[in-house]
């Protein structure tokens, strides 16, 4: 089989923008190209001999990539310029040109690319966790795990990105990571909105939840959730995904259920805002929300939203420019 792949010129103020709009698109996985130094946090958290520099690329641009099969490339070339458009109207920084380039590459050129970009991270989990854990390390399904030292106080999560729509390498999703092993006891059932990979879910169950349940608009999401589950040894009645949109679909958040311990939705305030007024009936009285995917400048307009609900705001922390808002019921 022949993959597309496509590259967006874009900036470095708006990589992040970017890469979270394609991810809302169902772009599964991503790779990000520019010039940018690597910072301290970042090499101490992954594992590799030699960091990859590309010096060729103009200061202040980046590219972002990514992949579809012949048949669905047109499709989605399509939806990836309206997105492209709506997104030039709201983004509050410069997205440059936005050109797009197209090329052609084979199946095993395709699942390879994967491995130069992508290599085993932790995550630092916050204070004293529920689970007693202090890291969770993030391992792609071709390293081989006997051979790293994986310490007692690391749990370890199998990942592939060929099938996933989040590796945990984003900042917003360290963030929910960090966020769930702070307020999941044993036990917890939990409510994950835009589960893409079911990276979140994997997590939470790691942690000690008793039930996930995920939900998404794409249905690319079912074989990618159902690899990563099979390789993290996860029972298949510990997870129900549904496919739909829980926000304009009363079908849909019936499917969801109500009354969760722990509702989780790592997407674009543009979906998080509208959420919120169906959320209510969703998380039980004295749950816990997460919500992140906000850039830091947006937040107070979730945070007030969410007031506006009859949520509490019980924390609000950054990393790089993204934050995670916790809220109580």
């Amino acid at each position: 089989m022949k993959y597309r792949r496509f590259t967006i010129e874009t900036t470095t103020e708006a990589e992040d923008i970017l890469s979270a709009v394609l991810s809302e698109a169902g772009i599964s996985g991503i790779e990000i190209a520019d010039s940018l130094p690597w910072s301290k946090e970042e090499l101490d958290e992954i594992f590799v001999d030699e960091v990859p520099v590309n010096k060729d690329i103009p200061a202040g641009i980046a590219y972002i990539s990514f992949y579809a099969s012949e048949e669905d490339s047109d499709r989605l070339l399509s939806e990836v310029r309206d997105a492209l458009a709506d997104m030039t109207a709201w983004a509050d920084v410069p997205c440059g040109s936005l050109r797009i380039n197209v090329s052609e590459i084979e199946d095993e050129d395709y699942l390879n690319s994967w491995k130069e970009f992508f290599h085993s991270f932790d995550i630092g989990l916050q204070g004293d966790t529920p689970c007693g854990m202090r890291h969770m390390r993030i391992i792609p399904s071709w390293e081989d795990e006997p051979s790293q030292v994986v310490p007692e106080d690391t749990i370890v999560l199998h990942m592939d990105p060929g099938t996933a729509f989040g590796t945990g390498a984003h900042e917003t999703t360290k963030l929910c990571i960090q966020s769930l092993a702070n307020h999941i006891t044993a036990g917890a059932d939990i409510l994950d909105i835009g589960t893409g990979s079911g990276i979140l879910s994997i997590a939470a169950l790691k942690f000690g939840a008793g039930h996930a349940l995920g939900t998404d608009l794409d249905v690319n999401a079912i074989p990618a959730v159902k690899d990563n589950f099979e390789k993290n040894g996860l029972s298949p009645s510990d997870f129900k995904l549904i496919i739909g949109d829980v926000v304009t679909d009363a079908a849909v958040r019936k499917q969801a259920g109500s009354g969760h311990d722990i509702v989780v939705a790592n997407i674009l305030p543009v979906v998080l805002i509208p959420l919120t007024g169906v959320m209510k009936d969703m998380v039980r009285p004295g749950g816990i929300v997460i919500y992140s995917g906000i850039l830091n400048e947006k937040a107070p307009d979730v945070i007030r939203v969410l007031e506006e609900n009859g949520f509490n705001i019980t924390e609000s922390r950054s990393l790089g420019e993204w934050c995670v808002i916790i809220s109580k019921a």
